[in-house]
C-alpha cells in the first residue's frame, strides 16, 4: 500500500469534500481516501499493484474535481493573485448593476439613458450585459455546480448554479417580452439577484480561502526553518554547500547566530541552541561533544561541529512536517458525522426547493414570486458554515499543538484526548530521565570484576534499553574495551541473552528472566539494600547461575510532580506501569505523587492492565521504549516522548518532542477547547439553516418579512465567517 497526499482543486463546501470522499472509496483499489476543505487535499491509501498514480489522479478528475499532484504546502501565488483581480472586478460590475437596477428605488439619480421608465430596453439591455460579464466572471462556480450534479454528488455550487440560472434565464425570458413591447415585465428582471449570489459567495469565498491560508502558515513555516546553505569540512577546507549537497556523515559547521542544517551529532565545540521553533522550549539548551542538534535550531553562542545523521525526509522536520499533514488529512468522528449529514443535506434542500416553488406557484399564482423564493432557498441554505466547522477547528488546533512540540497523528486523537479517564506512565525514561548510572554492584563470581563488567557491558551494548546505556557508560568510564558477542537476543520486559566469543551464555535482566529460566537467586540481602535506596535492580546469570547484581540509579523528571498534581486536579486517575519491581517502583512514586503502582509487568501484562483499565473510560498510555509499544498501540490514546525509540513512536499517537511532560496537560487542554469551539461551529451552522430556510420559503410573508435571494447570500456569507472567526479565536489559546 501507498499513502499520498494530494492537493485538490474545485472544492468549495463539506458536500464537496463528502463526495468526492465518498467516491474515492467505492474505487477497487483504493483502501481509504480522507479529504480535507480546509487544507484542500486528500490522503489516499492506495495498492500500487493494483493502481497508478495517475489512474487516482483520474478518479479525481471524473468525480468533477482537478488533481494538481502532491501537495507540498506551497502557496499558489499567482493564482491567489488572479484570484484577487477576479473579485475586484465581479465587485466593480455588481456595484453597477444594484445603481442601475436599485438608485430609482432609493431616490438616487438614474444614469438617463438607462431610466427604467423611459428607456426600458436599454436597461433591460445593459442588466443583461453587465449580468453576463458577471456570470463569465463566476463561471468556475456555476462550472463546478454542474459537473458535481451530473456526477450525482451536489454540492453547494449546484444550489447557487440552479438558482443563478433559474434568476438569469426568467430574466432573459422578461427582457424578450420588453422587446416585444411588453414595458410592464421591467418590474420582473432579476438580473441584479443573479450577479450579487455570485458576487456575495466569491467574496465570501475569498476571505474564506485567506483565512484558511492563516491555518496553514505553522506547517508552511516548519518547511522553510531550515537554512538554505551551509558549511561543511571537505578535505579540511570550510566549503559552501546547498543542503541537498549534504550527505550523512559530513561534518558541517555551524557558528553563531547561524541555523542547523541537518539533524546530526556534535563532535566539536561547546554552544547554547534555540530548539523552539521544534520543542516549544523557549530557554537555550546545552549543547556538546555527543550531544543531538536538530535541523531548524538557532546556534546562540561558540561554533560548532557536528556530523550529519538524518537529512531530507529522514529529518526531524520532514517527520513533523508529515505528522502534523496526516493529522489534518485525517477525519474526526464529529467531521465524519457533519460530512455524512452534508451528503443529504444539498439534495434534501432541491427538493425542498422545488416543493415550495409549487405550493407558491400554486398561492401566488405569479412565476416570479415563486422563483424569487426558489432561488432564495437554495442560496440562504448552501452548507459552507456546515463543511468549515470541524476541519478549520482541527487544522488550527495541530497547529497550536505542534507548536508546542506535540505531534498529534490524527484529528481523531485531537477530540477524544479530553476524554480521558486513566493515564499510564512507564517509569524509566518517561517519568525519570532515563540517564540512568551504575550505583553499585555486586560480584558473586570468580571472575576480576572488570572482566564481568567488560562482557555484561559489550551484551548490552546491543540494547537501546536506558538501563543498557548505563552499564555501557559505566565500561568507558572504567577504560574498559568491549568485545565481539554472538547469538545476541532481545526479550522485551525482561532483558538480554547472548555469548560472548569464548562461549559464555549470559542472561542479563529482572527477576522473573532468572526465574523463567530456573537461576536460583541468592544473596536477597543485597538486592533488598539495593531496592531501599531506590535502584533498579540488573540480575546476571553465567551459564544459568547467579554471578552478579547491578543497581541502577535515575533520576525524576523536572516538574513530574506539578504535571502529577494536575492531572489529579482534572478527576484524571495516574497511574504507574514498569517492568521495574514493585519496592524501587513504590519509592519512585511516593516521591512524584503516584499512589497506583502497577510494578514488576511485563509487555503483555501491562496491555492486560490497560484492557482492564479501560473499562472505566479511555486510557492514554505514555512510554518510551520497546516494551512499551504493545501498551501504546493497545491504549485509547498512546504518548511517547522524543527520546524514546523508533518503534515507540511509531507505535504512538502523539509524539511530545521536548520530552516535557507538561505537554500532556497541554494537549488535553487544546482538545477540550477544541471540541468546544467545534461544537459552537456546528450549532451555528445547524441553527443558521433552522432558521433561515423557513424564512427563504415564505414562512414571514404573511407578516411583510421576505429574502430576496441577494438577502440571502448575504446572510450565507456571514454565517461562513462567523464559523471561520469562531474557530480562528482558537489561534490566541
Amino acid at each position: 500500500m501507498k499513502k499520498v497526499l494530494l492537493k485538490i482543486d474545485g472544492m468549495t463546501c463539506s458536500a464537496c469534500s463528502s463526495g468526492l470522499e465518498k467516491y474515492l472509496n467505492k474505487q477497487d483499489g483504493i483502501k481509504q481516501a480522507n479529504v480535507n476543505l480546509v487544507m484542500n487535499n486528500a490522503n489516499i491509501e492506495y495498492d500500487e499493484q493494483k493502481l497508478t498514480l495517475e489512474q487516482v489522479e483520474k478518479f479525481i478528475e471524473k468525480a468533477g474535481f482537478t488533481s494538481l499532484g502532491i501537495d507540498t504546502f506551497e502557496k499558489e501565488s499567482k493564482k491567489k493573485g488572479t484570484e484577487k483581480y477576479k473579485l475586484i472586478a465581479i465587485t466593480i460590475i455588481s456595484l453597477v448593476i444594484l445603481y442601475i437596477s436599485m438608485a430609482h428605488m432609493v431616490g438616487l439619480p438614474s444614469i438617463p439613458f438607462l431610466n427604467i421608465m423611459y428607456h426600458p430596453v436599454n436597461y433591460a439591455i445593459a442588466l443583461l450585459i453587465l449580468t453576463i460579464v458577471v456570470i463569465t466572471l463566476g463561471k468556475d462556480i456555476l462550472k463546478n455546480g454542474y459537473k458535481n450534479l451530473i456526477h450525482k454528488t451536489p454540492n453547494m455550487d449546484t444550489l447557487v448554479m440552479i438558482g443563478v440560472l433559474a434568476s438569469f434565464i426568467y430574466s432573459i425570458y422578461g427582457t424578450i417580452q420588453i422587446l416585444k413591447g411588453n414595458a410592464q415585465y421591467v418590474e420582473n428582471l432579476y438580473y441584479e439577484s443573479a450577479a450579487i449570489v455570485i458576487f456575495f459567495i466569491e467574496i465570501g469565498r475569498y476571505i474564506e480561502n485567506k483565512n484558511k491560508d492563516k491555518t496553514k502558515e505553522a506547517l508552511k513555516q516548519l518547511m522553510t526553518i531550515t537554512p538554505n546553505n551551509a558549511t561543511i569540512l571537505k578535505d579540511g577546507q570550510e566549503v559552501k554547500v546547498t543542503l541537498d549537497e549534504i550527505k550523512k556523515g559530513d561534518i558541517v559547521i555551524c557558528k553563531p547566530g547561524e541555523k542547523i542544517a541537518v539533524d546530526g551529532e556534535v563532535v566539536q565545540g561547546t554552544t547554547h541552541i534555540n530548539e523552539s521553533f521544534i520543542t516549544g522550549e523557549s530557554v537555550p539548551v546545552k549543547r556538546e561533544v555527543g550531544s543531538k542538534v536538530i535541523a531548524g535550531s538557532i546556534n546562540y553562542e561558540g561554533t560548532i561541529q557536528y556530523r550529519a545523521e538524518k537529512i531530507g525526509k529522514e529529518s526531524t522536520v520532514s517527520e513533523i512536517v508529515k505528522l502534523v499533514a496526516q493529522a489534518t488529512s485525517t477525519k474526526a468522528p464529529i467531521a465524519k458525522i457533519a460530512d455524512k449529514i452534508s451528503g443529504y443535506f444539498v439534495p434534501t434542500v432541491l427538493v425542498i426547493a422545488i416543493i415550495i416553488f409549487g405550493i407558491w406557484l400554486i398561492i401566488s399564482k405569479d412565476f416570479s414570486v415563486a422563483i424569487n423564493i426558489f432561488v432564495s432557498i437554495l442560496v440562504v441554505a448552501c452548507p459552507c458554515s456546515l463543511g468549515l466547522a470541524t476541519p478549520l477547528a482541527i487544522v488550527i488546533a495541530s497547529g497550536n499543538a505542534s507548536r508546542k512540540g506535540i505531534l498529534v497523528k490524527s484529528s481523531e486523537t485531537l477530540e477524544n484526548a479530553h476524554k480521558v479517564k486513566t493515564i499510564c506512565f512507564d517509569k524509566t525514561g518517561t517519568l525519570t530521565k532515563g540517564t540512568l548510572t551504575v550505583s553499585k554492584m555486586y560480584n558473586y563470581s570468580n571472575e576480576d570484576e572488570k572482566e564481568l563488567l567488560k562482557d555484561i557491558a559489550s551484551l548490552e551494548n546491543k540494547s537501546e534499553h536506558p538501563i543498557a546505556r548505563a552499564i555501557v557508560n559505566k565500561a568507558q568510564e572504567d577504560n574498559i574495551s568491549l568485545i565481539d558477542v554472538k547469538d545476541f537476543k532481545a526479550i522485551p520486559g525482561f532483558g538480554i541473552e547472548g555469548k560472548t566469543s569464548d562461549e559464555k551464555h549470559y542472561l542479563i535482566g529482572n527477576k522473573k528472566l532468572m526465574l523463567e529460566n530456573n537461576v536460583e537467586i541468592v544473596n536477597s540481602e543485597d538486592e533488598q539494600k539495593l531496592i531501599s535506596d531506590g535502584n533498579s535492580i540488573l540480575f546476571v546469570s553465567l551459564n544459568k547461575k547467579l554471578v552478579a547484581l547491578l543497581g541502577v540509579s535515575d533520576v525524576i523528571k523536572e516538574n513530574v510532580p506539578q504535571v502529577i498534581t494536575e492531572l489529579k486536579s482534572k478527576s484524571i486517575d495516574v497511574v504507574m506501569l514498569t517492568g521495574d519491581n514493585e519496592k524501587t517502583a513504590n519509592v519512585i512514586a511516593n516521591q512524584i505523587g503516584i499512589t497506583n503502582v502497577v510494578a514488576n509487568v511485563t509487555p503483555k501484562e501491562k496491555a492486560e492492565t490497560i484492557n482492564k483499565l479501560k473499562e472505566k473510560g479511555l486510557v492514554m498510555m505514555c512510554g518510551d521504549g520497546i516494551n512499551d509499544s504493545v501498551s501504546l498501540v493497545t491504549a485509547n490514546i498512546g504518548v511517547s516522548v522524543s527520546s524514546g525509540t523508533d518503534i515507540a513512536r511509531d507505535s504512538a499517537q502523539v509524539v511530545i518532542m521536548n520530552d516535557n511532560l507538561e505537554r500532556i496537560n497541554d494537549l488535553l487542554d487544546i482538545s477540550n477547547k477544541t471540541v468546544r469551539n467545534i461544537k459552537q461551529n456546528l450549532f451555528w451552522a445547524f441553527f443558521y439553516n433552522v432558521c433561515m430556510i423557513p424564512i427563504a420559503a415564505g414562512i414571514l410573508q404573511p407578516l411583510g418579512i421576505t429574502l430576496n435571494p441577494m438577502i440571502a447570500a448575504f446572510s450565507m456569507t456571514i454565517s461562513s465567517l462567523t464559523v471561520v472567526l469562531n474557530a480562528l479565536r482558537l489561534r490566541r489559546k
